[in-house]
């Protein structure tokens, strides 16, 4: 027998009206909440250290926007690491899919920002100064948790930034005068006010209509991923201790689970977006069960096949290509960091006239180069003709000092006999070096008469 379907609402946070239900949910103490804090608070004290941990001198991480950087344990990647980057993502896309796979949206009860900070944070600030089910809170609770929010969301905003501008640079800006440094300022305001509406006003409703990934749990799960369940077999027909029926199930009605969910959804119902995986529902009703001498584990973390009568079974289609997509992906990760140097070059298109016809049957053709210093310390490099090039001459700068985690942008001009165009091309070979170690080869293709084609 299937629970009833509440359908009085499309949302479980919106009223048949058509106006927002607010929720207060209630807090439901036991195993799962008391592991979820020490994993929460874990991730928040995490989350507030991490930017000002240094690894080699340099942030452990660190997504610099103004510089184009990012930071991983010592190791920077810059935009022309774009092979190392794609693979990184790749890698953790096929991590979630294959941790959503096996364990649902564990991601959403137990780690994601927005649940930690509004379940550990903002809510028990909410409930010490009177925002408990049917207690309304007086003038001067309401002014101070809304303070005591805003402060909490200024800090939470400047720790946040400095994921992305950098501990030194967010110093300034918050050191500074205003006028100063406007632009960062009015940064810091933004963010702090977004954190403010997030946590004080929208809450739940980032899980329900704008977080994506509730809705590609559709897709990412399948009957064996776990879940938080309702045991039907067990709890229907439902029914009071003492009523006179021939058969009740264990479930006595008593919306204890729906009480708490931080969503406002009925569990009962069945598997639903709006499920965050909490656990709050699986405390309330095993409290419940306890007072009444009756087995733990009617609402649990469970599967669909399980609460069907089947058994679970780990190794399957997903949990195996997932798996391997990601050891590859990690794979072929490792092999581009560890073949990483210590400097990058690219040819890039020439700006301006791509030759010269010179006086005695030669052509100068430009070539330009894009060199990145991807260390931390400064380096003069030398360009020069590699392989048997006699008949080539350099024309310009060969040589250049670079700072570190700088790039610079050259031209030089490679002189040749007309003759040895072929459809006006010319293929040459290039090498730059280092004050240190580094020693690279790169070919470039010389534009020149007779049609100048690529």
């Amino acid at each position: 027998m299937s629970p009833p379907l509440d359908t009085s609402r499309v949302l479980s946070t919106l009223n048949v009206d058509g106006t927002r239900h607010w929720l207060t949910p209630r807090l439901a103490r036991g195993r799962f909440l008391s592991r979820r804090r020490i994993v929460g608070y874990a991730l928040i004290a995490l989350f507030v250290a991490l930017p000002f941990v240094r690894i080699g001198g340099r942030p452990a991480f660190l997504i610099d926007l103004v510089v184009r950087e990012l930071d991983i344990a010592g190791a920077v990647f810059r935009p022309s690491d774009s092979v190392v980057l794609m693979l990184l993502g790749l890698a953790i896309v096929f991590a979630v899919f294959f941790a959503t796979a096996l364990f649902g949206r564990v991601w959403c009860g137990w780690g994601c920002p927005q649940t930690v900070y509004l379940e550990l944070v903002f809510r028990p600030i909410e409930r010490w100064l009177g925002g408990k089910r049917g207690r309304t809170p007086t003038r001067a609770q309401r002014v101070a948790k809304w303070a005591i929010y805003a402060a909490l969301a200024f800090a939470l905003a400047n720790v946040f930034l400095a994921y992305f501008v950098g501990t030194d640079r967010l110093s300034l800006w918050i050191l500074e005068s205003p006028a100063d440094n406007l632009g960062g300022f009015s940064l810091v305001v933004g963010v702090s006010a977004l954190m403010l509406f997030d946590f004080g006003y929208f809450r739940e409703q980032l899980c329900i209509v704008a977080c994506p990934y509730g809705r590609l749990q559709s897709v990412l799960i399948d009957r064996q991923s776990l879940i938080v369940g309702y045991d039907v077999r067990r709890g229907e027909p439902r029914g009071k201790p003492r009523a006179k029926l021939p058969v009740v199930g264990d479930c006595v009605d008593c919306g204890a689970c729906v009480d708490v969910c931080p969503t406002g959804i009925d569990i009962r119902d069945g598997l639903q977006m709006e499920c965050t995986g909490c656990a709050q529902c699986i405390d309330a009703c095993d409290a419940v069960m306890g007072k009444l001498k009756r087995p733990r584990g009617l609402i649990r973390y469970t599967s669909q096949d399980e609460l069907a009568g089947l058994p679970r079974r780990v190794l399957r289609g997903r949990t195996l290509a997932y798996p391997a997509l990601l050891l590859l992906a990690v794979g072929l990760l490792a092999v581009g960091v560890g073949g990483r140097t210590t400097a990058d070059i690219t040819i890039e298109r020439a700006s301006g006239p791509s030759f010269v016809e010179l006086t005695d049957s030669r052509v100068s053709s430009q070539v330009r180069l894009h060199v990145e210093n991807d260390t931390d310390e400064p380096h003069a490099y030398t360009l020069s003709l590699a392989g048997l090039a006699a008949e080539l001459s350099l024309r310009g700068a060969t040589t250049w000092t670079i700072g570190a985690r700088k790039a610079l942008e050259v031209s030089v001009f490679v002189d040749a006999p007309r003759s040895s165009f072929v459809h006006g091309e010319r293929a040459v070979d290039l090498r730059i070096d280092d004050d240190a170690s580094f020693e690279r080869v790169v070919r470039a293709t010389l534009l020149g008469p007779e049609g100048a084609v690529r």
